[in-house]
């Protein structure tokens, strides 16, 4: 365990001494490069100098014990304790940080939303669902672009398709893939009944050029006039594009830009990171009968979290965690929830090894 450990102090001083030679600061993509390399292993370096010291200290006391100074004896005595259980601490904390990490877990992600069983009400919870999110990517300094929106007369969407650019995006948005359900009185009724409805959601790692080839023979690409809010280039110039992907199947539509080589562009961003998570979830269900995953099961037919407004509660069904703060969370404060699922998965994950 030490030797493992320091090997990975000494790559973290060796990317450290990278950082200061001249040669290395002026590639500014080297430095970006090294940079986020050393980034990733800051926190297990922490860890590890600190397992490292403890180990010492409790030889140092175990070795003392078995000696003839009684004051030291005597000391050694009351410290050994408290220092084994923090090493206990230290352990545990770094067993759940040398987890190896999703390759895709620092890419940025499309967030696709669509309207499920409830009508009217199911769009409205899109809205609401759509809201979430983007406050959450505002609390974490993240970038988010609308790509694609279908929108509703009364303020909800059918469809809403965006994109999150931030550190870390998929590692953290991974958890929120599923069918989402409300249970409200519905805004587009009087009567006061409690209705449930539903919306799915996708969370995609945005792929890149190299990630996925798309052969330009096998796509059919359409143009069509916007429809709905947008300004004066709705139905009266053709920028919106259709891509279907031939082989698989797979149609995106963007209709957000004002251009249609903007469009075709982020349809394209779409489509790729659409046959990425495809790819990623055959994966991961030729590894179902291995291991059971949290996240990644490829199932996005799964119920996985209830929004009940009566009750001011938002329940994950996978960890059977209730929060008690509704209106918070719909206002982007997920950060626990989110911890919640990713602690459970790092302890499922340790359970399989």
């Amino acid at each position: 365990m030490i030797n493992k450990l320091q090997q990975i102090i000494n790559r973290f001083e060796a990317l450290e001494k990278l950082l200061t030679n001249p040669e290395i600061l002026a590639n500014n993509n080297k430095v970006t490069e090294i940079a986020k390399e050393r980034s990733a292993l800051e926190d297990v370096v922490n860890q590890s100098r600190k397992y490292i010291v403890l180990k010492k200290q409790i030889a140092e006391y175990r070795e003392i014990l078995d000696g003839d100074d009684a004051e030291l004896k005597e000391i050694a005595k009351d410290d050994l304790p408290n220092t084994e259980l923090e090493l206990q601490k230290c352990e545990e904390k770094l067993k759940i940080l040398l987890i190896p990490k999703n390759p895709n877990d620092d890419k940025n992600i499309i967030v696709e939303i669509r309207a499920g069983t409830g009508g009217d009400e199911a769009a409205l919870f899109v809205s609401d669902l759509y809201r979430m999110y983007s406050r959450f990517a505002e609390r974490l300094n993240w970038q988010f672009h609308v790509m694609n929106a279908n929108e509703t007369g009364i303020g909800g969407f059918k469809e809403i398709v965006f994109s999150i650019a931030g550190v870390g995006a998929y590692g953290k948005m991974k958890y929120e893939s599923g069918v989402h359900r409300v249970q409200r009185v519905p805004k587009t009724e009087a009567s006061g009944r409690v209705h449930t409805s539903a919306a799915t959601v996708a969370i995609l790692p945005e792929a890149e050029e190299a990630d996925i080839e798309i052969r330009t023979e096998d796509l059919k690409i359409d143009t069509y006039r916007s429809s709905g809010a947008g300004g004066q280039h709705v139905n009266k110039t053709e920028s919106a594009i259709r891509i279907t992907h031939l082989p698989t199947g797979l149609v995106v539509t963007c209709q957000d830009e004002k251009s249609q080589h903007k469009n075709r562009a982020a349809a394209l961003k779409v489509l790729r990171s659409r046959m990425l998570a495809a790819e990623e979830e055959r994966i991961a269900s030729e590894r179902a009968h291995e291991r059971k995953t949290l996240v990644s099961t490829g199932d996005r037919s799964a119920k996985i979290r209830t929004y009940n407004y009566p009750q001011g509660r938002i329940t994950d069904h996978r960890i059977n965690y209730t929060a008690y703060h509704l209106e918070a969370m719909l206002d982007g404060d997920i950060s626990e929830m989110i911890d919640q699922l990713r602690i459970a998965e790092q302890q499922e994950i340790l359970k399989g090894e």
